[in-house]
């Protein structure tokens, strides 16, 4: 096996350890600042590999690197009658909480001093920034990530310059071909003397600043004779061409033909373009769109993964992909022949598309995700402001334990859609190419 692909698999689990380390860190400090006593902060989960204590909390790594989890007293307030000392015992992450919610009736013992630094009894507000700072600081390592990738990299973009795949004939569209035969007429591109590398600056006099601006004046320019700007190895040209019409694909929709377009005979070149900062919240903002009606239609997608694991269908390439599958796509990346700035482009998107997942997953208002304890939160907002407004009591604690039987139900569902998906990751995993 190509050591580059293990290579690619150590790093990706690592960018998704840091990840997930900082996920739990953002639910860590705000606990701290509001008072409430952590004990455990840990990456992984499983049997404890490595751990220290430091103060009162107990820092640590564990064996299986596919989660995180922070642990701080009194998340579920006490059941009616039972010794407030006595907590019922749950955890941040959703495996570590599936776990505890598997073994709900256990308790923890509030030590004296503790009474109010357990989480249950903080404001409502505090709770929900406490729970709301793990999925704020992957959307906060998505915009780090999309900003590398924009700024730093740039983004595929389709230059006016002319490709070295180009061909120099033309090919009626109906034939499906990109090789030119002997009986075929010369391009008007051919026949003007253009080369790769020429850079397509105007056309008839209007400046041309992309491959769109190009398309678009040559295809509504019809048939006949143009000036066409360039400029070749540094110096500025123009060439006289006659462009012919030909039916050609539609550029929204390639299976329809638009007729009688104005055709030159070039295709652009590929080129990483730099984005500016301020296109990176838009750029998180459409595939946020895209994120959640992946969500949304999530059950419909595990459809799609059952049949390619167990039928031999292709993996859906906008289908749900685990972690195992995302790891051998690290692996291939960097195994794969692609430019270095290009491998860097492609593991840097997928780092931030797992975070940006990650940190929406984790929204969904239901437990043992953070997103239940959130609506916990601004549940109990809600109750008590009605109360002051109403002049009545405070409410009660919310004691989110009592949706625990739908978290059963939900809790399944996500160990069986896990499971699906390290199966398929295995024997039909996405790849590269589809």
């Amino acid at each position: 096996m190509n050591w580059l692909y293990i290579v690619g698999i150590i790093l990706f689990l690592l960018g998704l350890m840091f990840s997930i380390a900082l996920h739990e860190i953002g639910h860590l400090v705000p606990a701290k600042i509001f008072g409430v006593k952590v004990t455990q902060y840990m990456v992984g989960f499983g049997s404890t590999a490595w751990s220290r204590r430091k103060g009162e909390t107990e820092y640590g790594i564990k064996w299986i690197p596919f989660g995180g989890y922070i642990r701080m007293i009194g998340m579920l307030p006490p059941r009616p009658g039972d010794d407030p000392s006595k907590l019922r015992s749950t955890s941040t992450g959703p495996f570590q909480g599936l776990i505890d919610s598997a073994r709900e009736a256990a308790q923890e013992e509030v030590r004296p001093g503790d009474e109010d630094r357990v989480f249950y009894r903080k404001k409502w507000w505090q709770k929900v920034i406490i729970m709301s700072g793990g999925p704020a600081m992957n959307f906060v390592l998505a915009f780090v990530f999309f900003s590398i990738l924009l700024v730093g990299i740039g983004l595929p973009t389709l230059a006016p310059i002319v490709s070295p795949a180009t061909e120099t004939c033309v090919i009626p569209v109906s034939e499906h071909r990109t090789t030119c035969k002997p009986t075929d007429k010369p391009s008007p591109a051919a026949q003007a003397g253009m080369k790769a590398g020429d850079r397509i600056v105007s056309f008839d006099g209007q400046k041309i600043a992309s491959w769109d601006d190009a398309t678009r004046l040559i295809r509504s320019h019809g048939a006949g004779p143009a000036a066409l700007g360039i400029v070749r190895d540094g110096k500025p040209m123009t060439l006289n061409v006659t462009l012919i019409a030909q039916d050609r694909p539609n550029l929204q929709d390639p299976k329809k033909i638009d007729k009688n377009v104005g055709y030159l005979g070039v295709r652009p070149t590929e080129v990483m373009q730099q984005q500016s900062i301020g296109q990176v919240p838009g750029y998180m903002g459409e595939l946020m769109g895209r994120v959640a009606g992946s969500i949304v239609n999530l059950p419909q997608k595990m459809v799609g993964v059952w049949h390619a694991a167990f039928s031999g269908e292709a993996r859906d390439p906008e289908g749900p992909v685990g972690v195992v599958g995302a790891g051998r796509l690290g692996g291939e990346i960097l195994a794969s022949d692609l430019s270095s700035t290009n491998k860097i482009a492609i593991f840097v998107n997928l780092l931030a598309g797992f975070n940006l997942a990650i940190g929406m997953f984790n929204l969904i208002p239901l437990l043992p995700l953070d997103g239940g304890h959130i609506a916990g939160g601004l549940w109990e907002g809600i109750k008590r402001a009605y109360a002051r407004i109403m002049r009545r009591p405070e409410p009660a604690y919310v004691d989110i334990a009592k949706v625990l039987p739908l978290t059963y139900v939900i809790a399944f569902a996500m160990m069986i859609m896990a499971g699906l998906l390290v199966y398929a990751d295995l024997v039909n995993p996405l790849t590269l190419t589809g």
